[in-house]
């Protein structure tokens, strides 16, 4: 079975690779789970689609990385909306996602979620956090934020 990956699959591919499995991986696995689409011709845009958004958010080289952590160390007024208790403790976490948002929202560069690295229980109140982003492979930079109730 000819598939489209939608995500990132672990010893599979990369969004936007073409990519041929056996019918039960794709039709159990692959498709309910929205990480594959059946490969057709009206296929192509969406992978044109998926592969420009990718360029995007990658780090083109060390030169890039270096300028993207100058722009994060610049960037200031990072908030990260969540519910909050009275007390001031959160209801839920914050995840990667909501801090790339946050980061795009303040006018930052456009990073990958899963680049960004949050500690298991770092965020656990309002207040302000910083965590660390892999740019390159021998470029980290940090993002403050700040986590505010919504």
């Amino acid at each position: 079975m000819k598939l489209i990956l939608t995500a990132a699959v672990d010893n599979l591919g990369e969004p936007g690779d073409i990519v041929e499995v056996k019918d039960g991986y794709g039709r159990n696995l692959l498709l309910p789970r929205g990480l594959a689409i059946p490969a057709t011709r009206g296929a192509e845009k969406q992978i044109n689609d998926i592969k420009r958004a990718q360029a995007e958010r990658q780090v083109r080289d060390l030169e890039h990385a270096k300028a993207l952590r100058d722009q994060l160390d610049q960037l200031t007024g990072v908030k990260v909306k969540v519910r909050v208790a009275n007390n001031g403790k959160l209801f839920g976490s914050v995840k990667a996602a909501d801090i790339v948002d946050a980061v795009k929202a303040a006018g930052g560069p456009s990073l990958d979620k899963r680049r960004v690295n949050v500690p298991k229980g770092l965020v656990t109140k309002t207040g302000g956090y910083q965590v660390k982003v892999g740019l390159h492979d021998s470029v980290d930079g940090k993002v403050n934020f700040e986590v505010v109730g919504a």
